[in-house]
């Protein structure tokens, strides 16, 4: 019995140590994903973007003291676990509600814009990391697409600053898009569903794709979220198919034993919560909480991801990166667009 309470009381002493180390730097990071919530909510801004500025401005805490293994922990650890939580927005009505040809449309515009982006990097002298980041957040859904990416890849130094660039260049851009492309609907004279689907199947954040869809009227709106929801269903099988590439080629030079998983967790645990919803055993209000911790989880962990960055790093950024991410961009808006033209 002695023994058996001394362990208990030493596993208590480590539980109540690690709180410690990580709670000062995971409340910082909360703190600011809700400033950036309210500047959200009062000002449009977008959250993501406000969550990661802010994190920037605060990352001499992130350098050394309490807060940096908290920090640490949230970028790594609450990421993953937001991105998990995706699963729960994804479920098979939403590809049978839309049907076989818009849905290929949008699995085959992702497809190639990844491709599109390995094949510029090229050009461009951009190592593949960056191409599959950019590309990926570009195809998928933006900011969390980039950070879920970003948990796969490889690191090196480079990493975090690649990521950064990645989340404000894609929420800018979305962001231009919202504005812009419902007047490039207009000038095409798309009807509502088309416009939806141009809309979803472009417009890299889900935010940004809300605002634009209802912006036009109510059946635009549904129609551009549930596209853009199908976007996000292709994280998954995405991230598997980075995974083996990176198993298979990723690791030479570096450490075979640092090489990720085969299936990521995180990725395990979004198809289970995506299928558990698919069958109806996830509840609507179930799925809606879900929903919005997985918001309010990758709002926390970009604040972090900014904490952890020093601003003076992504001026070594060339303007080769910018031209990357806004030809990938392009890409995917001519090809959706061309392939509406085709279909309707």
């Amino acid at each position: 019995m002695a023994r058996l309470s001394a362990a208990i009381s030493e596993r208590k002493f480590s539980i109540e140590q690690n709180l410690g180390l990580l709670l000062p730097g995971f409340s910082v990071a909360i703190v600011i994903g809700i400033a950036a919530q309210f500047l959200s909510d009062h000002y449009g801004a977008p959250a993501m973007l406000m969550a990661l500025l802010l994190g920037i401005a605060f990352s001499f805490l992130a350098q050394e003291g309490r807060c940096v293994s908290g920090v640490n922990f949230t970028a790594r650890t609450v990421l993953r676990f937001g991105v998990a939580l995706l699963g729960a927005r994804i479920s098979v009505a939403l590809l049978i509600d839309l049907g076989a040809p818009l849905i290929s449309l949008s699995i085959a515009g992702v497809a190639l814009t990844i491709l599109f982006g390995l094949l510029t990097a090229q050009f461009l002298s951009q190592n593949w990391r960056f191409a599959i980041l950019t590309g990926g957040s570009v195809a998928i859904c933006g900011a969390s697409a980039a950070m879920a990416i970003a948990a796969v890849l490889p690191k090196n130094e480079d990493s975090e600053r690649n990521l950064i660039f990645t989340v404000l260049a894609v929420t800018t851009l979305s962001t231009i898009a919202m504005v812009c492309y419902p007047l490039v609907t207009k000038l095409v004279d798309f009807d509502s569903v088309a416009t939806g689907v141009f809309l979803g199947g472009t417009i890299h954040d889900v935010a940004q794709v809300v605002g634009a869809g209802f912006s036009v009227n109510d059946e635009t709106g549904e129609t551009a979220t549930l596209v853009k929801l199908i976007r996000v269903t292709t994280l998954a099988p995405v991230i598997l198919c980075f995974s083996l590439f990176i198993r298979t080629y990723g690791a030479v030079g570096e450490n075979r034993d640092a090489r990720p998983p085969l299936i990521p967790g995180f990725v395990l645990a979004f198809l289970a919560l995506a299928t558990l919803n698919s069958i109806g055993f996830v509840p609507a209000m179930m799925a809606e909480f879900l929903s919005n911790l997985s918001r309010w989880a990758l709002l926390v962990a970009i604040a972090a991801v900014g904490m952890k960055t020093e601003l003076r790093s992504m001026l070594n950024l060339d303007g080769k990166a910018i031209v990357l991410i806004v030809a990938e961009t392009i890409f995917l808006a001519i090809f959706i667009l061309s392939g509406l033209h085709w279909l309707t």
